[in-house]
């Protein structure tokens, strides 16, 4: 019988927190860290964003989101893990 993921204590104690979830593609994903998995993270009431069409950066988008807050276009997301470069709780993000 295989034995049950458990995540790292790091992504354990995000859950329920409200995630910036930076990728390897122009997406970014902003939303509640409600599971973790060996392969996807699942986010919930998600802002999911592509930076490709537009003018600012990744960044430039993470600030806004802190001061202006997350407009969610999904309920329900699944993020690979190894497309992930960085997660960050949004309370993180320092506005400048």
């Amino acid at each position: 019988m295989a034995t049950p993921y458990e995540p790292p204590e790091e992504l354990q104690a995000l859950l329920g927190c409200q995630i910036v979830v930076d990728t390897d593609s122009s997406f970014i994903y902003v939303g509640l860290l409600r599971g973790v998995g060996s392969d996807y993270l699942c986010l919930e009431k998600v802002d999911v964003h592509d930076t490709a069409g537009s003018r600012g950066t990744k960044e430039q988008y993470a600030h806004e989101l802190r001061k202006v807050g997350v407009r969610s276009n999904r309920n329900l997301t699944y993020v690979r893990v190894a497309r992930i470069v960085s997660i960050s709780k949004l309370d993180d993000v320092i506005t400048f």
